[in-house]
């Protein structure tokens, strides 16, 4: 058998033909030696083709879906209300559009300190800006704010389409399929899609970063052309939006190190130095395009390319805005929230569909590594929970639910796609189980399709049927916070004809929403003025009517159906649940009834406030203010009444807890007066009335020390709050330490 291989001529390739002349030939009389044959690297993410035989009918209709869901969000976008934060947006786009138009002459782009927009990127707010300024759009006009939430709505197409590339790319069109139905019904990341401005793009770009990366390394040494353009693009759009764009380019040189070792046998695979220089340059190449495309649509980036994109992702984590929101029916600030307020808002708002699925991904986890290839599996899963594991682990301020992790919601919803894919794989021998596996599938998505049909303007105040649905997260979280039903109070408020271009007299709005109220009223000029009033302050000023979403609404008043008030002349509601009161105030009581109460006119201020109670029993700042004005009369259980009554409505309320507390000291009952105090700033603990009046029980009970550390607690919440200078100069000057009394003075001389 020897000798037999031994006479086998060796197959050499030459210029791309294979001769059979041997090496050993040229040398007369050396016996030749066996071929050597070449061992090929061990690939660990091969696996078999995902696609089934019916692929091309799967195809069409995959694009048929995609191109519907298209054609659905680009005709709700033009419903959509305006957002809150639109007012630091518009503002930010226009100095953008100024700044390229002026080829970097206008430098206000440049520091933005309302908001701090300089830190974020700016391709959504220049491609949007530019589009408006081009067809003459104006920012007062509503059309200007459709073209920025058509735009919007094509970005929440693209991510969802990425998504959905990518899940077919791992497991077949089936999976692209199923990506694509769960991510057109959920309402969270379809109503953001309508008018998200950072959210969105940045989720876009996340996307088309996860799907082109896939593809361009599955496809190395020689990826397309069109793949490169789309990753480079993705990483660009990502960093163009906010500086935590930064992540899909570690995810890029984390994944490509992983697909070059797996692909190639493990670490045996550094020995091909030409294969891993292609890697390096493929890599390196394109993230180094996607990030000098990105610092060109950033003007703040521009001045120092390689420094400030990392100067504004570090500046985020101390501009962390701190705001009120509603948790688990407590009204609490956004820095103190549990650790479990992410996790949370994902398990109440997202289709049961994607729920589950991705806890079916999870444990299927080992099957779905051995089927499809394990490297994608793993970054979709990576991508989805990474970002939420850091957060928590960060301990990061977030509000408004979950939107800053909206990026994370498609990869999640691929590995829920995964998981009803291979449950389909599962029983692809068994008809009924199949079609099975399809009616729960439809089942566990029709409560969020519907919610989409019949709330269209505003689909993303969605919650599921685990916490039963908005009506039974209502008073436990917030609902409409970007507060973009004051479109549907102001339509209804038009077809009831008390707005109309032909008004004779000027009618007066208030509302907590202020910019995207007086943009949509903006075309009535003078005949409707708009105030801003916080509902807690509503009235420090008269106005006809009021547009008030439940932001910022205490939870209890909430969970309790008192709110909204009676003098409620319309509700929007989502789910059965309100949304947004429209409020008339007939007589202007409760406004005039406070201008008596800062003028000290007691008599006039009980007389008005009475009137208010009597018209709006349930007006807690008309009893709280009452019960202020019969203190100050002297009638201390009439205060004490309207207080309790106050607080009847809304446990939280500050004034009233604090005039209970100064009743008790009025009876001559310091403790109780104390309890009440302490009670008080554990509801509120921006409290500075409380910690001033704890100071008084301890000063009048010759505990000096207890009384100043009182009050520099309410100077350290309130720097501003002078009766707490005051009082500690007039400790000070008692106990003859007269530096320090000088020093409390000239403090509160420089407040304004």
């Amino acid at each position: 058998m020897r000798g037999f291989l031994n006479h086998i001529p060796v197959m050499a390739k030459k210029s791309g033909k294979y001769s059979s002349k041997s090496k050993s030939s040229k040398k007369q009389g050396a016996p030749a030696r066996p071929a050597q044959a070449v061992q090929a690297p061990v690939d660990y993410l091969e696996r078999p083709q995902p696609d089934s035989p019916n692929a091309p009918m799967l195809r069409k209709v995959f694009w048929g879906i995609a191109l519907f869901g298209l054609l659905v969000l680009a005709g709700l976008s033009f419903g959509s209300g305006i957002n809150a934060d639109d007012k630091f947006q518009c503002d930010y786009s226009q100095k953008l559009v100024s700044y390229y138009s002026s080829f970097g002459q206008d430098s206000a782009a440049l520091n933005v300190p309302e908001g701090n927009m300089h830190l974020y990127g700016g391709f959504f707010e220049i491609v949007a800006g530019f589009a408006n300024k081009t067809l003459g759009f104006e920012q007062s006009e509503l059309a200007y704010h459709n073209v920025r939430h058509l735009f919007s709505a094509l970005l929440g197409w693209v991510a969802i389409l990425c998504a959905a590339l990518l899940a077919r790319h791992i497991a077949g069109w089936q999976a692209g399929i199923i990506t694509l139905v769960i991510m057109l019904v959920s309402p969270r990341f379809v109503g953001d899609s309508l008018m998200n401005p950072k959210d969105i793009p940045f989720a876009a770009g996340y996307m088309m970063a996860l799907y082109n990366m896939a593809v361009v390394l599955d496809n190395m040494p020689k990826p397309g052309r069109w793949n490169i353009a789309g990753l480079a693009g993705g990483l660009a759009i990502a960093l163009a939006v906010r500086a935590g764009g930064l992540l899909p380019f570690a995810y890029l040189g984390m994944f490509a190190g992983l697909h070059f070792l797996l692909k190639n046998g493990g670490v045996r695979a550094f020995a091909d130095t030409k294969r891993l220089g292609r890697y390096a340059l493929v890599t390196l190449g394109i993230a180094a395009a996607g990030y000098a495309l990105a610092v060109l649509f950033w003007p703040y980036a521009l001045q120092s390319p390689l420094k400030n994109p990392f100067i504004a992702l570090s500046k985020f984590a101390e501009l962390e805005v701190k705001i009120r929101v509603l948790y688990e029916g407590a009204n609490v600030m956004s820095d103190v929230t549990p650790w479990h307020y992410p996790l949370k808002w994902i398990l109440y708002t997202i289709p049961l569909g994607a729920l589950l699925g991705f806890v079916g991904a999870l444990v299927l986890l080992p099957r779905l590594l051995k089927t499809y290839n394990p490297l994608w599996v793993l970054m979709v899963l990576f991508a989805a929970i990474f970002p939420v594991a850091y957060i928590i682990y960060k301990d990061s301020v977030i509000h408004d639910g979950w939107r800053h992790l909206t990026f994370a919601y498609p990869p999640m919803v691929v590995a829920a796609a995964l998981f009803w894919k291979e449950l389909l794989t599962l029983f692809s021998t068994k008809k009924v189980a199949q079609y099975a596996v399809i009616g729960v599938l439809a089942l566990s998505l029709i409560d969020s399709a519907w919610f989409i049909a019949r709330n269209p303007a505003m689909p993303y105040t969605y919650f599921n049927p685990v916490i039963g649905g908005v009506q039974g997260a209502y008073g436990k979280f917030e609902t409409d916070y970007w507060g973009i039903s004051t479109r549907q109070g102001i339509e209804w408020m038009e077809q009831q004809g008390i707005l109309k271009p032909d008004m004779t007299e000027t009618v007066v709005v208030a509302t907590n929403m202020f910019y995207s109220t007086q943009q949509l009223l903006a075309k009535y000029g003078d005949k409707v003025k708009v105030k801003y009033l916080k509902w807690e302050r509503r009235c420090d000023d008269a106005w006809d009517y009021g547009l008030y979403p439940t932001r910022f609404i205490d939870g209890d008043a909430l969970a309790t159906g008192k709110w909204p008030p009676d003098n409620a002349v319309h509700v929007v509601k989502a789910g059965g649940a309100p949304i947004l009161a429209v409020l008339k105030d007939n007589g202007k009581n409760c406004a005039l009834g406070m201008a008596a109460l800062k003028l000290s006119d007691w008599p006039g201020a009980i007389d008005r406030l009475k009137k208010e109670v009597e018209s709006v029993p349930d007006n807690e700042i008309a009893w709280a203010n009452l019960a202020q004005a019969y203190l100050n009369s002297n009638q201390l259980e009439e205060a004490k009444a309207a207080a309790e009554k106050a607080l009847a409505i809304s446990p939280d309320d500050v004034q009233s807890n604090n005039l209970i507390g100064l009743y008790w000291l009025n009876k001559g009952d310091p403790g109780k007066a104390a309890a009440q105090f302490e009670g008080a700033l554990k509801t509120e603990p921006s409290n500075p009335a409380a910690y001033y009046y704890l100071a008084t029980i301890a000063q009048r009970q010759g505990d000096n020390q207890t009384a100043l550390n009182q009050l520099m607690k309410a100077i350290e919440i309130a720097p501003n709050f002078k009766p707490a200078y005051e009082f500690s100069a007039m400790i000070y000057e008692a106990t003859g330490n007269m530096q320090a009394a000088q020093q409390f003075r000239a403090a509160m001389q420089q407040i304004k």
